[in-house]
Formats: structure tokens, sequence, C-alpha cells
């Protein structure tokens, strides 16, 4: 974990930003919880559990700037709250998601699989692609079972 903080600061210098106490204290929770889709509300009271002087603002602006930094990705799911995923390292792209209509669960898939249909789009539009989301709605293999 201290080496992903460490690249995360150096992140955060080479924008000129620096890694405060307050800042360090939302990316560490975030690392705690990487596979937990945590809400704004979610990170906050879980950073304030460890430090409880921090306050709602200012971790929604820590979020907002590791969003800005692509540190971390704002993801919604369709049920109008934004989550907040750490961006895996040397990714090209964001992860995909699988969203479970009935239990609420969203499990991850980490390979890419667009990688033919960016190259249509790109080709056919004349677009230049920088990043794709996808999300599958269903019924997860727990509920189905």
């Amino acid at each position: 974990m201290e080496q992903r903080i460490d690249r995360i600061k150096k992140q955060l210098h080479s924008q000129s930003y620096k890694l405060t106490p307050q800042r360090e204290a939302t990316v560490r929770v975030l690392l705690e919880h990487e596979d937990d889709h945590l809400s704004a509300e979610d990170v906050y009271m879980l950073v304030k559990e460890k430090y409880p002087e921090i306050g709602l603002a200012t971790v929604y602006r820590t979020l907002e700037l590791l969003t800005e930094l692509k540190v971390v990705d704002k993801i919604n799911f369709g049920d109008g709250v934004s989550r907040y995923d750490l961006r895996q390292e040397g990714a090209d792209h964001f992860h995909h998601h699988l969203v479970c209509l009935e239990c609420g669960a969203v499990d991850e898939i980490q390979e890419d699989l667009l990688g033919d249909v960016e190259k249509i789009v790109e080709k056919r539009w004349n677009f230049e692609i920088k990043d794709h989301r996808l999300t599958f709605h269903g019924i997860c293999y727990r509920c189905r079972t």
C-alpha cells in the first residue's frame, strides 16, 4: 500500500498538488476498500472513523481532485449515486462492471473487451477514443443459483 501511496503522491506532485494528510486519509480508505465501489458518503464515514476532524466537504473535494487527475474513476450504476473506484495502475481503459438487478452486487471485468469495437468506431466515425465504460445489468451467478 505504501508504494501505491508514493506513486499517487508523485502523480499529484506532477500536477502541482500535494498529498495533504486529508487527501492521504481519503486515498488510504480507497485502497483499503478497493473492491467496494464506495460513495462519497461511504468514504467520508470510513475516513471519519480514523480522522474525526476531516469534514465531508474535504472528502468531496479530494474525490473530485483525484477524479480529475485520473487516480480514481467516478461511476454511476444508474441508481443516482456516484461511486469512486481506484483506477488500475497502467490500465489503458476503465474496467467493466456487472451489476446485479436483484441483490445489487457489482462485479468487475478487468480485461478490455472492446478493442475491436474501438477500432471500428474510430475509423467509421473519425472519432478519437480516449476511454470507455461498459456496464452490464442483469442477474448475478449468486442470485441465479
